[in-house]
């Protein structure tokens, strides 16, 4: 990034709440009122008295890659920026941090919405589940969506609660209560209340957050928390890794947060859907030759809430030229392509992970090779299924999966 021209002093961030200037403590005040330039929303703005001479600047839109043009641009001047309660809670503080640095502001607080929203219903903030919809798509919330849970859902705008309404009607859990609190902290402050799957309100103001006590709907889909998601979550053409495989697959991957999976050869996305929904920081590209299978993982990923899952359409190894660097790599199909399985080693850092999984007598004899040669683990899954053998029970036995996983050590080999 280009550095960017320091204003005078460290940037004032203010934190401003609906109830506007009288909301302020006297530094805030201070802080707004010696200004040079005033930065923020038009509705922010609005809130400052006529004593405030700086000059009024509004965010443009898109506002983050305005952030440091728009700092160039008054750079030698005393700023102060307006933003929504408390900056460093999904608001402008973060990208000010990463233009300027923290010691390039002077970060003002005040209560966010969340801590307005838990005072009202009397929600402990450290045990209530928030997650923000600004500029994000709704289906996010999807991956929120367990019985007995409070969520507090940051809205984009007046049409937030009914989408998010439908989406958890959609998702199975239409009976869950759904409050929406408007102005929180201000003198419009109002707060409507209904289920989801009887939400009939009409948008109100922009201004809102709304309030989420799940209940699951009876014979709606239960999802877990942990891998190993019902193989009838999925959208598939039978290329599906099936529910204990995919389990195990997950486990020895071992996702952390923030880390980045290639899943090659993704079928119907299970592997990197999982993957993702293990913490919202995970990410995952998938790479797959099928454009109707491409489709399908986007679905699939939609209706999981990890609509940030990247499909790549392409066949590898070629398509694999350009992404970012993995933390882990999963193959799923087409281990026996000339040089996929070199490529996606190759790509992996020290302490990368790979993981392959196959049926075929050809793939495990490859991975059999690689294990010789690199060490790590070789192992075979079997599962079978209890079913009805004419009026009394038996089994019926999977295909075997032969799986290779290994760390890769900082020599490139692992022994």
């Amino acid at each position: 990034m280009t550095p960017v021209p320091s204003p005078t002093g460290p940037v004032a961030v203010v934190g401003i709440g609906a109830d506007g200037w009288d909301g302020l403590d006297p530094a805030a005040r201070t802080a707004l009122r010696t200004a040079e330039v005033l930065i923020g929303g038009p509705r922010q703005l609005d809130l400052l008295p006529a004593d405030c001479p700086g000059l009024r600047v509004a965010w443009p839109t898109p506002l983050r890659p305005a952030v440091p043009t728009l700092l160039a641009a008054h750079a030698g001047r005393r700023l102060a920026v307006l933003a929504s309660g408390d900056p460093m809670f999904y608001g402008i503080g973060r990208a000010l941090s990463e233009v300027l640095g923290p010691q390039g502001l002077r970060v003002l607080p005040q209560p966010s919405s969340v801590s307005h929203a838990c005072a009202r219903l009397g929600w402990p903030v450290e045990d209530t589940e928030t997650l923000t919809l600004v500029g994000r798509p709704v289906a996010r919330l999807a991956a929120a969506l367990h019985a007995g849970r409070r969520v507090l859902v940051l809205s984009a705008g007046a049409h937030t609660p009914a989408e998010v309404a439908a989406l958890l009607t959609d998702r199975g859990f239409g009976p869950s209560r759904m409050r929406v609190l408007e102005q929180l902290g201000g003198p419009a402050e109002r707060i409507l209340e209904g289920s989801a799957a009887h939400w009939t309100h009409p948008p109100g103001d922009p201004l809102n957050l709304i309030a989420v006590e799940t209940e699951r709907a009876p014979g709606a889909l239960r999802l877990g928390a942990t891998p190993g998601l019902p193989d009838a979550a999925y959208e598939h053409d039978g290329q599906l890794t099936k529910r204990h495989v995919r389990a195990a697959t997950l486990a020895a991957l071992a996702p952390a947060p923030g880390e980045l999976l290639w899943d090659i050869g993704g079928g119907s996305g299970s592997i990197a859907i999982e993957w993702m929904r293990t913490h919202p920081a995970c990410r995952a590209v998938v790479v797959e030759r099928d454009q109707e299978r491409a489709e399908r993982i986007g679905r699939n990923a939609d209706r999981l809430g990890v609509p940030a899952l990247r499909v790549v359409t392409g066949a590898a190894p070629e398509a694999l030229a350009g992404l970012p660097t993995p933390d882990a790599v999963f193959i799923g199909g087409g281990l026996t392509v000339p040089q996929l399985l070199p490529v996606a080693w190759e790509a992996l850092p020290a302490g990368g992970r790979l993981v392959a999984n196959t049926v075929t007598l050809e793939s495990e004899a490859l991975l059999a090779d690689w294990y010789r040669r690199h060490g790590g683990e070789l192992v075979k899954l079997a599962t079978a299924h209890a079913v009805p053998v004419g009026g009394f029970t038996g089994w019926r036995q999977a295909m075997p999966v032969t799986q290779w996983s290994i760390s890769k050590a900082a020599s490139g080999e692992q022994r």
